[in-house]
């Protein structure tokens, strides 16, 4: 199992719109594939659930996220698997290990997307397990068991749902943040990707990702170094890599343009300057595994990279991917002409992602073939 994280320090460049259509790509392509909604706004989730039956299930989990042991000391034992095996967010399953206690034996299923491919949804609340990490950061170099549980507990998640549903992909997405939470995830992934807009914006936000990787990179090499072998094996066995950038949702260029993304003149300027910035912030050590076209080249090139305007709003609307709208048999009258007479355009992106995830996994084939 390889587990991605998607992930840009600039919100509003498509993040997860991006990272549901990889997934879903990937899992057309015959991957077994696991979403994990890691943004407290959960948006990810609503490209597969409605605001009502995330309610329902949110409602369920409240008085064990208060305190889990509690509810848990107070539920009907049979009540409590049944609770604890169905589609749970991914807060309630951090939570036993938030709250020091002990896990549930009965494993929640993820929520069913596609034949393979599934999500363990989010949640508002994940604030306070990252509250929590930030309080016990400190005692993880003294080899603390809670505080490496707690750091490593999202990456054993993923493992645990990849070795009993055969996941081959784990994608999480992630805030805009570069606060404690995502350092913990993007810190123990095996590799990133990076959605940028080109535009100026883009270019600090790899920059303020840059400089904090050189820095997490600093604090997990002392606690590899202090930790036992045994409790080192928590831990992934190299710090994550950088697997590319792609620029997303750019408007294309209406006339003519000299150059290979038809972009206007100001937007390649700025995409031109991508690859410079991840040179010289991002530490090469992340990203030697790449080819020097793949460290220049957005993933997938510009299969994805023009703007697909309202399309993304109608794929979250119908609670399936872009490419399947048309075709999913419950559109409402007043979008039925629209979506209709632009069929085409809606069910040829399915192509651009599917290349999209080629290439990615490419990149990860290299990744792989440089840890052997």
């Amino acid at each position: 199992m390889k587990s991605i994280a998607v992930f840009n320090n600039k919100g509003g460049v498509g993040k997860t719109t991006l990272t549901y259509h990889l997934a879903y790509a990937l899992a057309e392509l015959g991957h077994k594939t696991l979403l994990i909604d890691l943004d407290p706004q959960s948006n990810l989730t609503l490209f597969r659930l409605t605001p009502e039956e995330l309610h329902k299930i949110w409602e369920i989990e409240d008085p064990f996220i208060d305190d889990f042991q509690k509810t848990r000391d107070k539920a009907i034992s049979n009540d409590f698997d049944r609770i604890t095996s169905d589609v749970r967010s991914i807060h309630f399953l951090l939570k036993p290990t938030e709250d020091g206690t002990s896990e549930p034996e009965k494993r929640s299923r993820p929520l069913e997307i596609h034949d393979n491919l599934g999500m363990i949804p989010g949640r508002l609340s994940i604030h306070t397990f990252e509250d929590k990490i930030a309080k016990m950061w400190s005692e993880i170099y003294r080899g603390d068991p809670q505080a490496i549980r707690m750091v490593t507990r999202i990456r054993s998640i993923s493992n645990e749902y990849a070795k009993k549903y055969s996941y081959e992909f784990v994608i999480i997405d992630t805030s805009p943040s570069l606060g404690m939470l995502n350092k913990v995830i993007i810190s123990t992934v095996d590799g990133f990707i990076v959605p940028c807009m080109p535009d100026m914006f883009s270019l600090y936000g790899i920059q303020n990702i840059g400089k904090s990787l050189s820095g997490w990179k600093k604090e997990f090499d002392i606690i590899y170094k202090l930790l036992s072998e045994e409790k080192r094996g928590y831990f992934p066995q190299n710090f994550v890599r950088f697997l590319g950038f792609t620029i997303y949702n750019a408007s294309k260029y209406s006339g003519k343009t000299n150059n290979p993304w038809d972009l206007s003149k100001a937007h390649y300027d700025y995409a031109q300057q991508i690859p410079t910035t991840i040179r010289k912030y991002i530490s090469s050590d992340l990203w030697q595994h790449l080819t020097e076209n793949q460290l220049e080249t957005p993933i997938g090139d510009k299969a994805i990279m023009h703007t697909h305007n309202t399309l993304p709003n109608m794929a979250q609307t119908y609670k399936t991917p872009i490419w399947k709208v048309p075709s999913c048999g419950k559109l409402d009258p007043e979008h039925r002409g629209t979506i209709s007479g632009n069929r085409k355009q809606y069910e040829k992106t399915r192509e651009g992602y599917h290349t999209f995830a080629r290439d990615l996994l490419q990149r990860l084939e290299n990744l792989e073939a440089s840890d052997d």
